[in-house]
């Protein structure tokens, strides 16, 4: 598999992408400042992806990013709020500040294994719904089988299909392709589905539904930013980056904005172009600024 590796001319150096991250780790602690917190902190997917979540809990999320600046008001306000589909009007009916987005997971997330028709449904229902942005996983099914054009299909059929019901009410929504890169095993494999999410119409890639064992890796965000740095030097079109899954602490969320820094550029620094995917990670970077617990989501 190294079609769109030699395409691109990229192929991953698993030494070389570890000395980077070393040396990117043990720079850390000069990173880290309260403007770098709160600019990880301006970059949240703030989610809620839960088997028991409803309404009330939703709302209740909901008001407290409709609330935060009344308690917190030198922080910005987070990128997004993640939700199901189903849960996608909610978000949009009880949000206050415009420049929050609603994100909705769809396409059958997490396993995308379904009949494409539902999934293209769903990503057109989540829209008329009120979804800004659309977070859909790689399909494994055709991926790790080696049918590359069947799982670049589906991404393309999935773009039309939300490009389409954004138009109807006269927007435009964002695209995430989640490749779940826990379970493509090699660098190699992450390398190709990067090249082929982007290709195939993606505006970010994500590394991860946060639902399987291993989700966001360094190693995996060091070369998905490479992969997303030959593809902008190749096409002139900027994608983004989200990490997620199993980031949790303020230290985290740096070690990310530092390989995103170094890879891709300042100019990638921002929520247009870079997100985290968040549950737990909100409390823990304000809690680093403020100096004590804080428990506020």
């Amino acid at each position: 598999m190294d079609s769109l590796l030699k395409k691109y001319g990229y192929f991953p150096d698993p030494e070389g992408i570890n000395r980077s991250i070393e040396l990117l780790a043990s720079n850390l602690e000069n990173v880290v400042s309260e403007q770098v917190l709160k600019d990880c902190f301006s970059m949240m997917d703030l989610t809620t992806l839960k088997t028991e979540d409803t309404d009330a809990s939703v709302k209740k999320l909901v008001e407290k990013v409709n609330d935060l600046r009344k308690s917190y008001p030198d922080y910005p306000l987070p990128a997004s709020i993640c939700v199901y589909p189903d849960f996608a009007g909610v978000v949009r009916e009880n949000l206050g500040p415009d420049e929050v987005h609603v994100t909705a997971v769809a396409a059958c997330f997490p396993s995308s294994q379904s009949f494409l028709e539902v999934k293209l449904k769903e990503c057109e229902m989540a829209v008329e719904a009120g979804a800004d942005e659309i977070d859909i996983v790689l399909s494994l099914r055709y991926f790790l089988a080696g049918n590359e054009a069947a799982a670049s299909d589906e991404i393309r059929k999935v773009r039309e299909c939300v490009d389409r019901a954004a138009a109807a009410s006269g927007r435009k929504v964002t695209l995430k392709v989640i490749l779940e890169t826990g379970l493509l095993m090699t660098l190699e494999n992450i390398a190709e589905a990067s090249f082929l999410a982007m290709e195939a119409g993606a505006d970010f890639i994500k590394t991860s539904t946060g639902k399987t064992n291993v989700s966001a890796t360094p190693s995996a965000a060091f070369v998905m930013c490479s992969c997303i740095a030959e593809y902008y030097k190749a096409t002139g079109r900027k994608v983004g980056f989200k990490p997620s899954g199993g980031i949790s602490s303020a230290l985290d969320a740096v070690s990310y904005y530092s390989i995103v820094s170094a890879v891709l550029g300042r100019e990638w620094l921002d929520k247009s172009l870079f997100r985290f995917g968040v549950s737990r990670l909100a409390n823990s970077i304000m809690s680093e600024i403020e100096q004590k617990t804080v428990s506020y989501f």
